[in-house]
């Protein structure tokens, strides 16, 4: 198997000949796999353009600090340096621009800017505490709007004047309280009182009226009820309407767990509450209100008109659901399980703490489409706003017996503000098409691959995109014409991350990486051609190590899944014999780690190169749920988890035997969350197939994980028992025979330390041998401390060393 010198990949990377020769001789140890990821370089994060086009900035993380810096360079020369605090006031933000390009905004240290293109001239529209956000040009260019939080200011560009859209009172208004009885009675009684309430009457009417003619005044507020807290908010670029997102005020979502800190600076154990468990309530249902500034009026903008709404997608589950309960006896609890009417809906992109990117108006404010999920996970709406009778049209409609991917829910308007465009799986690929809001869909991508990251060009004549068509682990810039046409690739590098158009759309910056170099900086043109690179920051005594190249290949499923992609790492000479394997698991469920970018596994990549120094070979796969592979590949897993993923891991097994002489009984696993979960599954669904393994922060018990990625794959635990007792390890403990290592941080808020912990107590009650638990007091679900990965990877070497390596000594097991 070839191997990957980085020094002579990476040119614009230079180290001195002794120190590389050195270091390619020195062996690997795990002190050094898992040290500090300072000792490699930095990535290069969030780049962007200066206004004028001339640079980019973007961010490094410092050495020995989690601060991070702005760099700025010429693409011209590849010359950049470090901002200083007096050059960090003068940098630009990631900027956008009006319709006539005269004028740039963007955001600096959360303040608002705005600078006159043709002259240079800059100037700052707020210096406030709070963080300002979401810059643009209104539609006739005269005004920038922004947003505080959910509220939205207007700065005129001439007069200098800043104005807020509108003002938002959630309670009744006190002037609108009609009188009861005796308030009538009052009224018919004393002149002076029906005097005092014309005068106020005469004094809001006059205010209206003010406010109506002079747009300098301050809005008059709108008077929404104590019923609903607002969630987001987007404004019209007109200026005309402010569309709200609300939802019931004072939902409960549920009882939510504690985590114990246990070592603390204060020396006392400290409780933090966690998130709430699956089933325990559904997210707060969502609702929208379109306000019309300029004639103070609000509108209700209904759901009941979209296709579907009012269908139940998990009858057959319900009524399953209903009919055990009632046989039980529990005829409340099946009671609550009655369909609703109308399905409940949340606006994607919309979070309780303000959000966006599920509501999209046209540049001339003209049109509004908002992109609406249901709770039950199995539709997803593109609908456009009918003004005149204030009501929402459907435009498309994405149905998913599963369900609707987290992935590929772009969309928004074509340069002409009547054409929506937006991703879709509806092929099983999640491709890109346009429509006409009084015309039908047309895609604009086809094929067996995915296509993410939609980017219209300021002309709007092409799209921009990311997309795998090569091979599913491969990804480059391509582009498309928005009218229709070929789709064509722009760039080369098979690791592309991200990339960003220049502001005059003839240029294009790339984030690109591989497997052992971090993502680095390059320019090119917009249309193709030689790149030129600007950055790198990888460290000497990284790059002239002689690294494993993982060899990309295709693990044939037994299950009719077609080819399983994964990473396979072995020796450069393999030699005869049988040998030791270890099979990676990687996390998240729905992550492609099988690329040929730099890997989220960086720290299990340098340990995979530390096993086959030790003399394993190792499989790294992208089993059924990973994303990369189109909607089938992903949904494989509904209502099953952990079952068509350990086909694909057993197949690994069968193809390290058949290809690279692994001795079948010794083969380890291991793996973080998902893959955690996965190791338990393979132990305790398959026993004896694999020699030992290591679950670091698994899920044992899907009953027990949050409720926004569980009930996607799973629905309700009280809907779905099944789907819950067949997918989580703790249901199979009594199976446990192989040595299994348990590794948790104990402050874990996201995969509870306590889901380990009952697995473990099942584990005792059961009298199961050869299981083992380390607990980590100041680590949450990602490690962030050098001396706890390696730890971690330390008793994971030596459970492999004792269980999974040796055969000559006849070790325990075999």
């Amino acid at each position: 198997m070839r191997r990957l010198l980085l020094a002579a990949l990476v040119a614009f990377t230079v180290a001195p000949a002794a120190a590389a020769a050195a270091s390619a001789s020195t062996p690997l140890d795990l002190e050094t796999v898992m040290a500090n990821p300072d000792w490699i370089g930095q990535a290069v994060e969030q780049p962007y353009w200066s206004v004028d086009g001339r640079h980019l900035y973007y961010s490094l993380k410092r050495d020995g600090s989690p601060l991070r810096d702005l760099y700025r360079v010429d693409p011209a020369n590849a010359q950049g340096a470090k901002l200083d605090p007096a050059a960090l006031a003068q940098a630009d933000g990631p900027a956008v621009f009006d319709r006539a390009h005269q004028h740039a905004a963007f955001i600096l240290h959360g303040d608002v800017f705005v600078v006159e293109l043709a002259g240079g001239r800059r100037t700052q529209v707020t210096s406030t505490p709070q963080e300002e956000s979401a810059p643009r040009f209104s539609a006739d260019g005269r005004a920038l709007q922004f947003r505080d939080g959910n509220d939205w200011y207007s700065h005129d560009l001439a007069g200098g004047v800043t104005t807020r859209a509108a003002v938002l009172k959630f309670a009744d208004d006190p002037q609108a309280k009609q009188p009861d009885a005796l308030g009538e009675r009052q009224l018919e009684l004393f002149k002076t009182l029906r005097q005092i309430k014309a005068d106020k009457q005469a004094r809001r009417d006059e205010d209206k009226a003010l406010a109506a003619a002079d747009p300098g005044r301050a809005p008059l507020p709108f008077f929404l009820g104590d019923k609903i807290t607002l969630v987001d908010s987007e404004l019209s670029p007109d200026g005309r309407w402010l569309l709200l997102v609300t939802a019931p005020k004072g939902y409960e979502a549920g009882k939510a767990p504690e985590v114990t800190h246990y070592v603390t600076d204060t020396g006392y154990a400290e409780q933090q509450e966690a998130r709430v468990y699956v089933g325990r309530k559904d997210p707060a249902p969502q609702s929208l209100l379109l306000l019309d500034l300029a004639a103070h009026q609000s509108y209700p903008l209904a759901a009941d008109t979209l296709p579907g709404i009012k269908d139940d997608p998990l009858k057959d589950l319900r009524e399953r659901a209903v009919a055990a309960l009632q046989k039980a006896g529990k005829a409340d609890r099946a009671k609550a399980l009655k369909a609703p009417e109308q399905r409940a809906v949340r606006i994607i992109g919309s979070e309780d703490d303000g959000g966006g990117g599920g509501i999209v108006w046209s540049d001339d404010g003209r049109n509004l489409a908002i992109q609406l999920r249901a709770i039950d996970n199995k539709d997803r709406w593109i609908a456009s706003v009918d003004f005149a009778k204030h009501a929402l049209v459907n435009q498309q409609r994405l149905t998913d017996g599963a369900w609707i991917n987290w992935n590929f829910n772009d969309f928004g308007w074509l340069k002409d503000g009547r054409t929506l465009w937006y991703l879709s799986e509806q092929t099983d690929y999640s491709q890109l098409y346009v429509k006409p809001l009084d015309g039908k869909a047309k895609a604009l991508t086809a094929g067996q691959f995915e296509v993410s990251h939609p980017q219209l060009s300021e002309d709007g004549q092409w799209f921009y995109l990311r997309t795998n068509q090569v091979a599913p682990y491969s990804y480059d810039v391509y582009r498309v014409p928005s009218a229709g046409g070929a789709l064509s690739r722009v760039t080369n590098y098979q690791g592309m991350d991200e990339f960003a158009l220049s502001p005059d759309g003839t240029q294009l910056a790339v984030l690109h990486s591989s497997p052992y170099v971090l993502p680095q900086l390059a320019v090119q043109s917009a249309a193709g051609g030689t790149p030129r690179e600007l950055t790198a920051t990888m460290k000497p005594a990284f790059t002239a190590r002689d690294w494993i190249a993982p060899q990309i290949v295709a693990v044939p499923s037994s299950h009719g899944a077609g080819s399983i992609w994964a990473k396979y790492y072995g020796p450069a000479n393999e030699q005869a014999g049988s040998k030791p394997a270890v099979i990676f698991v990687h996390g998240a469920g729905y992550l492609q780690n099988v690329t040929l970018s730099w890997s989220n596994y960086f720290r299990e990549q340098l340990f995979h190169n530390l096993l086959v120094q030790q003399g394993y070979v190792v499989l790294d796969m992208d089993y059924r749920a990973s994303e990369g592979y189109g909607r089938a590949w992903r949904t494989a897993i509904y209502r099953q988890m952990g079952h068509p993923e350990l086909e694909d891991l057993l197949d690994g097994k069968a193809w390290l035997v058949k290809n690279h002489n692994v001795d079948p009984q010794r083969v380890g696993i291991y793996g973080g969350s998902y893959g955690g979960f996965m190791t338990e599954m393979a132990l305790l669904r398959a026993p004896g197939e694999f020699a030992a393994g290591a679950a670091l922060r698994p899920v044992s018990d899907w009953t027990l994980y949050n409720h926004e990625y569980t009930s996607n794959i799973l629905n309700d635990p009280q809907l779905d028992p099944e789907a819950y007792q067949v997918s989580s390890p703790i249901e199979y403990a009594e199976k446990l025979q192989d040595p299994l290592l348990i590794e948790h941080g104990l402050i874990d808020d996201n995969v509870l330390a306590e889901d380990s912990i009952r697995l473990y107590q099942r584990f005792i009650e059961l009298h199961k041998k050869n299981f083992w638990m380390s607990l980590y007091p100041l680590e949450r679900h990602g490690f962030v401390h050098a001396d706890s990965w390696y730890d971690e990877y330390r008793r994971i070497d030596e459970l492999f060393e004792t269980y999974v390596k040796p055969v000559k000594g006849a070790p325990a097991g075999h």
